[in-house]
């Protein structure tokens, strides 16, 4: 079977968040609402952001204007940030397969798409470089919640690319 770039990237970024949700889970429950002096005020914060983000570009990439996928995003942030981590698990789950089984539907992830962005203009893009910008922007914010656990006191997880290839060739991925 021919693998597909896009989607074996959208697999990474759920095995990520996983890895780095599986850490906190590890830990004492108090931290993930813990106020912490950094780029974001607490851990929930980033998860929450991580979440709306892949959920309002793939609201996009399936039609959404950007200022309908934010308005979406915005209603649903207190909500989400006051969840307890296991409920954030259970919303990424569901997000995650939700997500999966629309690209495995793709035929063309060169598709176009043009996004509105209301602070930037706009901008021709595909289906392939969407899931790109939600896994890169996801690595970027669990590099703070690293960061964060490190202010904390605490070590994180690894969660690199090629970890998750060697962890993938040999049958620990699913």
């Amino acid at each position: 079977m021919k693998k597909n770039p896009t989607k074996d990237m959208y697999d990474y970024n759920i095995w990520a968040n996983k890895e780095i949700i599986d850490r906190l889970k590890e830990l004492p429950k108090d931290i993930y609402h813990q106020d912490i002096q950094s780029g974001f005020s607490t851990i929930s914060k980033v998860l929450t952001h991580i979440y709306l983000v892949e959920q309002a570009w793939f609201d996009i990439i399936n039609g959404q204007t950007m200022d309908e996928a934010f308005v979406l995003a915005n209603q649903l942030q207190d909500q989400l940030e006051s969840k307890d981590l296991e409920e954030m698990e259970s919303l990424y789950d569901g997000l995650s397969l939700k997500n999966k089984s629309f690209l495995a539907n793709q035929e063309n992830m060169d598709q176009v798409i043009v996004v509105n962005n209301p602070y930037a203009g706009l901008l021709e893009t595909s289906i392939s470089e969407s899931v790109f910008h939600v896994v890169t922007h996801g690595n970027y914010h669990r590099g703070n919640i690293a960061t964060m656990l490190r202010q904390l006191g605490y070590s994180s997880v690894m969660q690199d690319y090629g970890l998750y290839l060697y962890k993938r060739e040999n049958a620990k991925v699913e």
